[in-house]
């Protein structure tokens, strides 16, 4: 039986470019569960005066496909301006790695996701956005609906395990209804948080565990 994957996706994963973190990142982004299925995780270094991104590395959980877009995403935005890799499309890295199967193709858009978070929250961090529009809990719902329940396969507001957003000054506190003896809980305190966290307008998340 002939392998589905091109010569390119098979050179990216046996020999995968940039893996790893970045040291002191200027921003980082995470797409996908390990819990759940693929999981890619970006870091990213940005030189301030020309907005170029100097370094990004990836870490990856999950089959060939999502380490060769992984390792092809991050190849593509290295060395751009963070306008420039906003740009890049899971058409570009598909096209890029020759064609994945079209069951992989969700690889793709997950790389593509998490390079456009990571810049999102650069721009957060570092005042570069377009209109500053106060974080309410419309905004807090929407980046929590990337965030996905373990138990289920689906986001946690889908799911609606979260059951409540209170903000104040700054201060996000998110109400989860699981224990917080659950196995999953210390994981699903730290993609919360990794989610809202750098909103430009956010001081500290807050997670509260209070099911049975």
């Amino acid at each position: 039986m002939s392998i589905p994957y091109t010569k390119k996706i098979l050179e990216h994963f046996m020999h995968p470019h940039n893996v790893g973190q970045v040291e002191n990142p200027d921003a980082t982004a995470t797409e996908g569960s390990p819990a759940c299925g693929d999981m890619v995780k970006l870091s990213l270094k940005v030189d301030a005066p020309t907005k170029t991104i100097t370094d990004i590395k990836f870490e990856s959980y999950g089959c060939a496909s999502n380490i060769a877009t992984g390792s092809i995403i991050t190849d593509l935005a290295k060395g751009r301006t963070i306008d420039e890799a906003k740009a890049i499309t899971w058409q570009k890295a598909n096209e890029e790695l020759g064609g994945l199967p079209p069951v992989k193709v969700h690889c793709a858009v997950l790389a593509v996701d998490a390079l456009k978070t990571a810049i999102e929250n650069y721009e957060h961090r570092h005042g570069l956005l377009k209109e500053k529009v106060p974080t309410d809990e419309k905004i807090v719902m929407k980046r929590l609906s990337r965030v996905i329940n373990p138990l289920a396969g689906l986001d946690v507001v889908r799911t609606k395990i979260v059951t409540e957003v209170r903000i104040e000054a700054g201060d996000v506190t998110v109400f989860v209804e699981l224990p917080e003896d659950h196995q999953f809980a210390a994981n699903l305190r730290n993609e919360i948080q990794e989610r809202i966290e750098p909103l430009w307008d956010v001081r500290s998340v807050n997670v509260v565990f209070r099911g049975k």
